[in-house]
């Protein structure tokens, strides 16, 4: 990897941007709810950015990989995130870092975003 690119702000909060863009391919590749779903969940999860790169960019493709997974059985969105979207999203963060500080705001929006999202599961 470039030195530039492993020293810059973006590599220290996504990591390397080879790895972000084949995320973010992969997100945009989903069908409508999940890809609003994933999109979702992606803006609250920067409030939790992991010390490191590396378990950054693990935990943006864990969660494309549970989505993919999730659209290719029909799982619907509410049967991946339950009832509690903030309940599923801080325990998933959980598994990659301490977290960070989410505004009031910010946990209205991701659930709202999640409600739309759901509504729009079996659009494909």
């Amino acid at each position: 990897m470039p030195e530039d690119e492993k020293n810059g702000i973006l590599a220290k909060m996504i990591g390397p941007k080879k790895r972000w863009r084949a995320y973010k391919a992969r997100a945009k590749g989903l069908p409508g709810g999940y890809r609003g779903a994933v999109e979702a969940i992606e803006r609250y999860l920067m409030h939790f950015v992991p010390t490191d790169a590396e378990s950054t960019a693990s935990m943006f493709e864990d969660l494309v990989d549970l989505f993919e997974q999730a659209a290719a059985d029909g799982t619907p969105i509410r049967g991946i995130v339950g009832e509690d979207p903030k309940e599923f999203v801080d325990a998933f963060a959980a598994n990659y870092s301490e977290g960070g500080y989410v505004p009031a705001r910010a946990r209205k929006q991701l659930i709202d975003d999640l409600e739309r999202a759901a509504g729009d599961s079996t659009a494909v």
